[in-house]
């Protein structure tokens, strides 16, 4: 099956909300569920949210549906992440340290490396020559 990354509409986050299992709820550092602030880092230029399609069904993002193939989609949805940090010019991206050994490995793949209490993968910006490192 072939998966469609793609960044997030509006009128995705209600089925992205959805397969994370619920509306969500508001969190202690503020009064917004998970569903209005994905709302609004929807139309934040520096955010970016992306979605996994199969068939024009919402089947990925921040979640999975469970009838697909989460490797694959995750795949997917990483590596369009790090092409999206790259291209907005960051140097590092960040994610929280899975407890699955499995999703730990998954990371490395992908350039991660674990940084305290998180996970972090330096990614160069568009056009930025990487640096060399001497052995």
């Amino acid at each position: 099956m072939e998966y469609l990354i793609r960044p997030a509409r509006i009128t995705d986050i209600e089925r992205l909300v959805a397969l994370g299992g619920g509306a969500g709820r508001a969190s202690a550092a503020g009064p917004l569920d998970s569903g209005d602030l994905l709302r609004q880092l929807v139309y934040l230029p520096q955010a970016s949210i992306f979605i996994a399609e199969a068939r024009r069904e919402v089947v990925g993002g921040a979640v999975l549906a469970p009838d697909h193939d989460a490797e694959r989609v995750t795949d997917a949805l990483l590596e369009e992440m790090l092409r999206s940090a790259r291209n907005k010019g960051c140097s590092i991206v960040e994610a929280a340290l899975p407890d699955d050994p499995a999703e730990r490995t998954r990371l490395e793949r992908h350039g991660f490396v674990e940084s305290g209490p998180r996970a972090e993968c330096r990614v160069a910006a568009v056009g930025v020559a990487k640096a060399r490192t001497s052995n």
